[in-house]
């Protein structure tokens, strides 16, 4: 947590979500891909936005770790 008054993102860019997942980006695109991982598209055409949005992303960690039966 931070002690500042800045605002808490939402939504995080690919590389973000990767770095605070603790896998690769290449990882992270597969999961994407697969629909494993939530993400949000923004935009249209070419210059299309994938985004994370942190709270679904802390919803499917949670409900991933009780499904493997929790970190060890």
């Amino acid at each position: 947590m931070t002690t500042d008054n800045a605002p808490q993102a939402l939504a995080l860019r690919p590389r973000e979500a990767a770095k605070a997942l603790n896998i690769s980006a290449r990882l992270l695109w597969q999961l994407t891909k697969d629909g494993h991982v939530p993400c949000v598209r923004v935009g249209n055409g070419k210059r299309k936005t994938v985004l994370y949005p942190v709270a679904a992303l802390e919803a499917w960690l949670n409900g991933h770790d009780s499904a493997e039966g929790g970190a060890r």
